[in-house]
């Protein structure tokens, strides 16, 4: 957002998205202009949607893959499309794969880059979600350009100026990195996505059970996924915002309440616990709809 940021550009993304996305693209003065992802598709974005909104001022358009909030993964397919439409708008595609490899259902996880012959790709990485290390604000940035279309514009070397000026992360994160990934061993990998497949299953089970909350999707990647709330079923909630402020305060159970998105009436759970806790979180939540279930339903 720093390179490409300046007054009269838009850029493209995604609702509902990753709101730091947008907050920076704001502060570097950039236009933001939504495109919809679509419930019924498996959170797919809304092509159409995407050539209409974009004219000769767009630069980018951003996709989340596997995506934060939806827990989406999209085929290879879809991935194909998207660069078929911004070769064509004559847009780069910024993928955010923090949550690269982090699938456990039936569509694997392909890279945005292998489509750079079609359109120049900038990739965002991070060592916290598929490492297991949360709090390790360590991340990177990949270009797939295989045309020079990045570099001839002088992206690439912007790139590198504006990472010279970032404060980097503590040094001892920096030293413990090469060491990280040469070493860290596939059956720990397989462990966390066995961990996530497991939770993901009881979380979709378990909210199927719950008559005001319904799941579109059921996640096939990263830790999260995105339900819809039926506030008519529900006798004292007026929106997704009150539903959250009520839970947590009768049940001390978090949930994100999606008007902060921009999807009113929908929440994101997330699923990155014990099956125990899990467990015992969905049952709360189950009482506190049964609490507040409407008597005319």
């Amino acid at each position: 957002m720093s390179v490409f940021g300046q007054p009269g550009v838009n850029i493209l993304l995604p609702k509902p998205g990753y709101p730091k996305h947008e907050a920076h693209a704001i502060l570097h003065r950039m236009e933001v202009r939504h495109y919809d992802l679509v419930p019924e598709r498996g959170w797919e974005v809304d092509l159409e949607a995407v050539e209409a909104l974009a004219d000769e001022n767009t630069v980018a358009i951003l996709i989340t893959n596997p995506n934060n909030p939806c827990g989406s993964v999209y085929t290879h397919e879809h991935l194909a499309k998207i660069a078929d439409i911004a070769s064509k708008l004559r847009i780069l595609v910024i993928a955010d794969e923090v949550y690269g490899h982090l699938v456990y259902g039936s569509t694997s996880f392909v890279p945005m880059g292998v489509f750079g012959e079609t359109v120049p790709v900038i990739t965002l990485g991070a060592i916290s979600k598929r490492w297991a290390v949360p709090g390790w604000r360590l991340g990177w940035i990949a270009t797939c350009d295989p045309k020079g279309v990045l570099r001839k514009t002088k992206v690439a070397d912007s790139l590198r100026s504006f990472v010279n000026l970032i404060s980097d992360p503590a040094t001892f994160l920096q030293g413990a990195i090469p060491h990280i990934m040469k070493n860290t061993n596939n059956e720990f990998f397989g462990n966390i996505v066995r961990l996530l497949k497991e939770t993901a299953d009881i979380c979709y089970d378990e909210i199927n059970e719950i008559r005001c909350i319904t799941c579109p999707y059921k996640p096939e990647g990263s830790f999260f996924m995105m339900v819809k709330l039926d506030v008519s079923q529900l006798s004292d909630i007026s929106d997704d915002v009150d539903f959250c402020s009520k839970l947590v305060k009768e049940e001390s159970v978090v949930l994100l309440p999606e008007k902060a998105l921009g999807m009113e009436n929908w929440l994101r759970i997330t699923f990155a616990t014990e099956s125990p806790t899990l467990k015992q979180g969905l049952e709360r939540l189950k009482s506190f709809c049964l609490r507040h279930q409407s008597q005319a339903n």
